[in-house]
């Protein structure tokens, strides 16, 4: 995959899958604009990328105005944005319904839902004028099963699966591909997170229970899923959108 002379926007873009992605499409030739909240984390990987390949935008992605404006800082350096990893998203506490605080919920909603739509909102009309561009939008196993605790999350990403599919319709008529990609649990800051709050006491056996009902026996490493992201980008993918992709270790077939 070539992606000379293109430039990738990656929301949640000093993160595990987010920073990974990033680093793989600067080595296919490419552009990139990191979007997160932690400005310095945000540094430190355009400091690894190169400041020739890669700039960043501390942003609130539920904010429409700071959505706005990483769009805009990202044409006013690049010109162009020719893909978007709409990848921030966040995992919530740990808890049944009854008792899940109702401002998390909506906090996971804003970033999970929200960030993702006003993404969409403001990328794809800039791809439309330019002629196309593609989309990948993080979603999960979380999005295409249940599961107890993380009812925010689960509902979060079954909502971009469906946002994706209508975006996609949307876009088709001026070349803008959408489609998500569904990782199963991944060697990131959020499964560290997840595990503490499923056993607090014990996170590394919670840790050993998932990775043993995925059927090849372990996590889906950041470098699994930034690859499927970056195909999806792709010339090669020219003709695929609207799709659910799953980088779940045979999950979902069980």
């Amino acid at each position: 995959m070539n992606f000379s002379n293109q430039v990738c926007v990656v929301t949640g873009g000093s993160g595990g899958i987010g920073r990974v992605a990033a680093k793989q499409f600067v080595e296919a030739g490419g552009k990139v604009m990191l979007v997160d909240l932690d400005e310095a984390a945000l540094k430190d990987v355009v400091a690894e990328l190169g400041e020739e390949n890669a700039t960043c935008f501390a942003a609130d992605v539920t904010d429409e105005a700071q959505v706005q404006a990483y769009v805009q800082a990202t044409l006013d350096r690049f010109g162009r944005i020719d893909c978007f990893l709409n990848n921030a998203g966040i995992e919530g506490r740990v808890a049944p319904i009854v008792d899940y605080p109702v401002e998390e919920f909506d906090r996971v909603i804003a970033v999970n839902v929200r960030g993702v739509w006003l993404g969409l909102k403001y990328v794809m009309p800039v791809m439309a004028k330019a002629g196309g561009g593609s989309i990948v939008i993080t979603s999960s196993t979380a999005g295409i099963k249940g599961g107890p605790g993380l009812s925010p999350y689960v509902t979060s990403k079954h909502a971009v699966i469906g946002m994706m599919r209508s975006a996609s319709r949307e876009g088709a008529a001026n070349n803008v591909r959408v489609n998500t990609v569904n990782p199963s649990p991944t060697e990131t800051r959020m499964m560290r997170s997840l595990e503490a709050g499923i056993l607090p006491d014990q996170p590394e056996q919670a840790k050993q229970a998932m990775a043993a009902s995925i059927p090849l026996g372990r996590y889906a490493e950041p470098e699994d899923v930034a690859n499927l992201m970056l195909f999806l980008c792709s010339g090669e993918a020219s003709f695929l959108t609207g799709g659910v992709y799953m980088v779940d270790g045979g999950t979902s077939a069980t």
